[in-house]
């Protein structure tokens, strides 16, 4: 796939708008090749790509490369250098700056690529500059995955047209451990919404019976369902982001933003939780009280479906284990045996937490996903988001992810409370089976634990995404705390045998 295209930019304005815009595509292993004569604008266009890329206007912040020969900077929200081989006159001499050594951890912008006679990676963006003044012209021809980016970012732009924000700012917002990634669409007047870029998820390999994991796991495939979800959520009255606008074929929507109070971050700045995290509790209490649609719509006559979470998503999760987590620790892999005696044990304990009435169940309710919002009243006082893989379970599932988080510590009395509050208004409305939910809740919250701690491991082998590894000591003792549970003695008997290190 190739991406060419060429722009009139109206002077340094429009140079460094090119800039910002192509910043936000930005990711290791991808390189801008700059090209123009003296005066062109690259130093303008790699100053505002760098300078995006810092959250900073400050143009102090970039020096020019053309002395130091490059610049790194590694503090950006995505490793970049800036290079310029203008005074270099042999591959030897850049070979010296190591570029592609970089490349395996930075972005990179080069300005006088000419000079480098070899590639240095499969997915470049070439620019050409030309003309001076309010008169140049950028020829943008692209390879690899920035061809890919660059046709999303044509499908944004457009959709972005469509809507009151054709004139707004584009900024980075965030990325995920999915294929998601959201910006901060900021109109001149100040006022800020979201945009949600969730293209169709592509199958995966088939893993088993012909299927792919994902659709095993009832994952979601497309904005559809954050759209559907979201949509009856916010008519029952719960905080989740409001659909402002959305294209659905293309997986492009703008959604409310619910502010910055995120639960995580408030937990690492040492913050008391017990009332934010009491009316978490109170939120999951009252929608064990609805009653729950399977196919809530998204658009006239536009469907979502919520598959039951059934024992085949629950062991093709738990199946990540020893699949990842094992060969992690060990660097081993798993047997046969081990696999399929793992999945004997929890085909007979996961019927303990079958649910007698299933109720969406939104799978990541945890502090990364709830956000505080305290000038709103009750129960709309606890936005939720990324609700899209959202299936029809038991309710302690929910109260499980956001007790043991698998991001920040939660401590025994600190779960324990939470517990309390939820068990409390669970019996306020009625009948409740204190025994059998504690049951559930164990066996879901061995069930989680286990398959993020495979999950961990994947995004460390297979998507070089080692971040994650800093969690699993939490997640371990979350595993252990749950197989304390009566019921889980055979699993607890598993590890022992097959994973005694988890214990140590």
């Amino acid at each position: 796939m190739t991406y060419e295209h060429r722009l009139h930019l109206q002077g340094e304005a429009d140079t460094t708008a090119l800039g910002e815009r192509l910043s936000l595509w930005a990711r290791p292993g991808m390189v801008v090749l700059l090209q123009g004569d003296l005066g062109s604008g690259k130093s303008t266009l790699a100053r505002a790509f760098i300078r995006r890329l810092m959250n900073s206007d400050k143009e102090s912040d970039i020096p020019s490369p053309t002395f130091s020969l490059i610049q790194v900077y590694d503090d950006t929200r995505v490793p970049v250098f800036h290079a310029d081989l203008y005074r270099l006159s042999a591959q030897s001499e850049v070979d010296e700056l190591g570029l592609q050594t970089l490349l395996t951890t930075h972005c990179g912008l080069v300005e006088w690529p000419e000079r480098q006679s070899r590639a240095l990676s499969p997915d470049v963006l070439h620019i050409t500059l030309s003309g001076r003044g309010d008169r140049r012209t950028a020829h943008v021809l692209a390879e690899g995955s920035w061809a890919s980016a660059l046709n999303r970012d044509q499908e944004l732009q457009h959709f972005l047209t469509t809507t009151p924000h054709a004139n707004s700012r584009r900024h980075f917002f965030e990325g995920d451990a999915s294929a998601r990634r959201y910006e901060r669409i900021i109109a001149p007047n100040g006022d800020m919404v979201l945009l949600m870029d969730m293209p169709q998820r592509p199958d995966g390999p088939p893993v088993k019976d012909g299927r792919p994991y994902s659709q095993i796991a009832h994952l979601a495939e497309n904005i559809t369902s954050v759209v559907a979800i979201n949509r009856h959520l916010v008519s029952l009255g719960y905080s989740a982001p409001r659909i402002l606008h959305a294209d659905l074929q293309r997986g492009l929507a703008l959604i409310e933003p619910l502010g910055f109070n995120v639960y995580a971050t408030m937990t690492r700045a040492g913050l008391d939780m017990h009332e934010a995290l009491g009316e978490a509790a109170a939120v999951l209490a009252h929608m064990a009280t609805q009653n729950w649609p399977r196919q809530p719509e998204a658009a006239p006559g536009v469907f979502h479906t919520l598959h039951d979470y059934d024992e085949q998503a629950q062991l093709i999760e738990v199946d990540l284990l020893p699949c990842w987590y094992i060969p992690f620790m060990r660097d081993i892999e798993a047997t046969s045996e081990q696999r399929e005696s793992f999945a004997d044990v929890w085909s007979r304990v996961l019927p303990l937490a079958k649910p007698q009435t299933p109720q969406w169940t939104i799978r990541d309710f945890h502090s990364p996903n709830l956000l505080w919002i305290p000038e709103r009243v009750g129960l709309k006082r606890v936005g939720i988001i990324d609700s899209q893989d959202a299936v029809m379970g038991h309710p302690a599932y929910d109260l499980v992810s956001m007790a043991q988080d698998a991001r920040v510590d939660v401590p025994e009395a600190l779960e324990d409370f939470i517990i309390q509050q939820y068990i409390a208004l669970r019996q306020r409305q009625g009948t409740f089976d204190v025994d059998a939910f504690m049951t559930a809740y164990a066996v879901l919250g061995a069930q989680r634990s286990t398959k993020i701690l495979g999950i961990f491991a994947r995004l460390n082998k297979r998507d070089g995404k080692p971040g994650y590894l800093k969690h699993m000591p939490r997640v371990k003792q979350y595993l252990i705390r749950n197989l304390r549970h009566k019921a889980l003695q055979p699993l607890q008997q598993w590890h022992l045998t097959h994973t005694p290190d988890l214990f140590s």
